[in-house]
């Protein structure tokens, strides 16, 4: 009879777990949690983890032009959402929630996963290729576009756990680590790229993702700058271009935050020559280098931009 009991509280603790978690994580990982749940701590933890934001850029916009047809806005948020959400169950990824047009994730939890900035920066790439696919199938419907993501990742100690009253709680995680990875998602439209990349993601694809430095950023709510980073989704470390723009991309931003600012000019316009996607980029730093002409940086400046907007 105990051997009985036991299975059966077994059986139902699976059935739990597999209910709690269907919605957040792709159906193996449930099932290995299923099979070993001595993986989980549901009480809440202290854990590393990389934290994706991506959120659909003019969406208000499309939805104030759609206003006369609910369903078929409906049916267009279920298009954009649901590549999104498989990007980040097929790399190991935990769905936290949705808000609105954004789409919150992390990685590492509940799960371990030794490369989890990998597995996040992985996730955003499949995103943006997604994306670029649906805005094809979009326009040759004419129904709406194109669609814009924009994606904030960023790797740093979080508490994680169920979170919520005791009538209703969510998987769900908190920290400076996840507000940092929500700036520089807003963070996106200022440099014209799709992702901004915290410093400690960054770090540990060292050698192994084509990034690029943005900016020493100081976001809102922080004092200190923090190196940011962006995917070069279509470029891979080996590769000679990336190899060429990386090196001088470093002399141009190396000769700026020193105030050589002839010398930056000439960098960023050879960069922007080397890689067109980046134009953006390049032009705020002409326009920064102008600004400092006319008004030099205060003293102790060291490249750093304060950020005004969330």
């Amino acid at each position: 009879i105990q051997g009985s009991y036991g299975f059966a509280r077994e059986q139902a603790q699976r059935r739990r777990i597999t209910r709690a978690f269907e919605h957040y994580l792709a159906p193996s990982m449930v099932s290995r949690l299923a099979q070993d749940p001595g993986q989980l701590q549901l009480g809440g933890e202290t854990r590393v983890l990389t934290v994706l934001f991506c959120d659909v850029r003019g969406f208000t916009t499309l939805s104030e032009r759609m206003q006369q047809d609910p369903q078929g806005l409906t049916r267009l948020l279920n298009r954009i959402l649901t590549p999104l959400s498989e990007a980040v169950l097929a790399t190991g990824g935990t769905i936290d929630k949705f808000i609105g047009d954004c789409v919150m994730a992390f990685w590492n939890a509940p799960l371990d996963d030794p490369d989890h900035a990998a597995h996040a920066v992985e996730a955003a790439r499949r995103m943006l290729a997604d994306i670029a696919a649906l805005n094809e199938a979009l326009q040759r419907e004419g129904v709406a576009g194109p669609i814009a993501i924009g994606i904030g990742i960023n790797t740093g100690t979080c508490v994680v756990g169920n979170m919520g009253s005791d009538r209703r709680f969510d998987y769900s995680a908190l920290g400076d680590s996840v507000n940092l990875a929500s700036r520089l998602e807003g963070a996106c439209k200022r440099y014209g790229v799709g992702t901004v990349i915290g410093p400690d993601t960054a770090r540990a694809l060292q050698g192994r993702t084509a990034l690029i430095e943005l900016d020493r950023l100081v976001v809102k709510g922080r004092r200190e700058p923090a190196s940011v980073f962006t995917l070069l989704a279509h470029r891979r470390v080996e590769d000679g271009l990336y190899q060429e723009l990386s090196r001088q991309h470093e002399v141009a931003l190396t000769t700026y935050r020193a105030r050589r600012w002839d010398e930056a000019r000439e960098g960023f316009a050879r960069c922007r020559e080397l890689e067109p996607s980046l134009s953006t980029l390049y032009h705020l730093y002409a326009l920064r280098i102008a600004e400092h002409e006319r008004e030099p940086p205060p003293e102790g400046w060291a490249g750093e931009t304060i950020a005004a907007e969330k």
